[in-house]
């Protein structure tokens, strides 16, 4: 075996045999041998060490005597058990047990609770079949990207073709390869408030963010400045205040897209999930030419994957190949490859139908626990979560705070901004916890906004 580090000082009064012994007698003691662990022969440890042999017999002769270590005929020195462990001087007191975790009731988390088992294993065994690959393809695998247009065709009414379609490494991921194909200092659009993740992405690839404030139809298209490379936006289901883009304003971002030259990223992150309505069209359906849309397994299935989607012109895909080819970069194939399987004999399908059942009653639940307490919940019947407007970032606090002091984390919309809040309130994400944690969570959302 290998063992650990035997520092042995020539200049030293006490014999290098004694130093030898005391090391592995601390090695043993604290666990780093351990008991069965053969030890080198006398002749091997001390070619190892620079030492005579005699220095190495005389050290594990005292340890046999001590009985630390063990000799076998014809098999060599062993650690044992040894017979008086040596034991730690008392240390400081032992800290109180830590506090239970509280439940998070945070946006963004999916709802794993939904996923067949069988399914997800059968799936995984699936994606193990397949001969392990030499290096990831830059386009995505095959099957990823076939199970992908099937899904966006059926769910999300995208007609597209695995031609036009890259894998990713999710939303965010993608939206950082998007922002290094421009240049930097580049002006880039996003939603106030808005996903802040989306945001540091485009900062890090030396980007300029513009906040564009939202309102009840989602993005003011005629808030967007001139001189703008892209638009990021929500437009299934504005993140996080949960307003959908209107056709109106659909249209219109499309046309100013196209009339100032920028291109537009919708990202579809939850775009699946809709309770009341059939979903206006992607923006992606209304303008290939100028929009990119992205997709995600992250809330749809779970982050584990590390998988998404990107439907792009051909110029923008182009690009990212360009970038991937000079980096190296490649969006991991096991997730694909488990999506894959997962869609292959219907089991996503079955999935998006249970997912929609399971959050659309979970919704309910916060629904009703929202308007019980006196508030009315702003945004669409869709997607994982619900906002609550409150009158400013002091009571957003206060709510906060009194729901921490009760084993709730609440998100607030205070964090969603780039630049000083401009409306309060908490985002409740319900998807995350499990049916239990979730009833008991909102019991105590429904008496901190009625002020119990």
């Amino acid at each position: 075996m290998e063992l650990p580090p035997l520092l042995l000082d020539r200049a030293a009064a006490r014999p290098l045999a004694v130093q030898l012994a005391e090391g592995l007698r601390a090695a043993t003691a604290d666990g780093t041998l351990r008991a069965g662990d053969r030890l080198p022969s006398t002749r091997a440890l001390a070619a190892a060490l620079g030492v005579s042999r005699t220095v190495t017999a005389a050290a594990y002769e005292q340890l046999l005597a001590e009985g630390w270590v063990q000799g076998r005929r014809g098999a060599g020195t062993f650690v044992v058990d040894a017979p008086g462990r040596v034991v730690a001087a008392p240390g400081p007191p032992p800290r109180r047990a830590p506090a239970p975790a509280l439940i998070d009731l945070s946006a963004g988390r999916p709802c794993v609770a939904a996923l067949d088992r069988a399914a997800w294993r059968r799936a995984w065994r699936a994606a193990a079949d397949p001969p392990a690959d030499q290096e990831p393809d830059p386009v995505g695998v095959p099957a990823f990207r076939a199970a992908v247009v099937e899904h966006l065709l059926r769910h999300r009414g995208l007609p597209a073709d695995p031609a036009d379609l890259l894998a990713t490494a999710g939303s965010t991921g993608a939206i950082a390869e998007l922002a290094r194909t421009l240049p930097a200092g580049s002006r880039v659009a996003a939603e106030e408030p808005g996903y802040q993740r989306a945001v540091a992405a485009l900062r890090a690839a030396g980007l300029t963010v513009v906040p564009v404030p939202v309102d009840g139809e989602g993005l003011v298209v005629d808030a967007l400045p001139a001189g703008l490379a892209a638009v990021y936006c929500t437009p299934a289901h504005q993140y996080p205040l949960g307003a959908r883009l209107s056709a109106a304003r659909r249209v219109a971002l499309v046309e100013r897209a196209r009339a100032d030259g920028f291109w537009v990223m919708e990202d579809d992150y939850d775009g699946e999930m809709r309770y009341d309505v059939a979903p206006l069209p992607l923006l992606a359906a209304l303008g290939r030419d100028v929009v990119v849309h992205l997709g995600t397994c992250s809330k749809l299935l779970t982050p584990t994957l590390g998988a998404g989607w990107m439907v792009a012109p051909p110029g923008v895909r182009r690009a990212v190949l360009d970038q991937r080819e000079r980096t190296g970069l490649r969006p991991p194939p096991a997730g694909q490859r488990v999506f894959a399987g997962l869609a292959a004999h219907g089991d996503l399908s079955r999935h998006v139908r249970r997912l929609r059942r399971e959050l659309a009653a979970r919704r309910q639940a916060a629904v009703a626990a929202v308007t019980g307490a006196g508030h009315r919940p702003i945004g669409d019947a869709a997607g994982a979560h619900v906002v609550v407007r409150l009158a400013d970032g002091r009571a957003e606090r206060a709510v906060r705070e009194a729901a921490a002091a009760r084993g709730v984390a609440l998100d607030g919309l205070a964090r969603h901004h780039v630049h000083r809040p401009g409306v309060a309130g908490v985002v409740l994400g319900y998807a995350g916890p499990s049916g239990p944690d979730l009833d008991r969570a909102l019991a105590v959302v429904g008496e901190v906004l009625s002020g119990r």
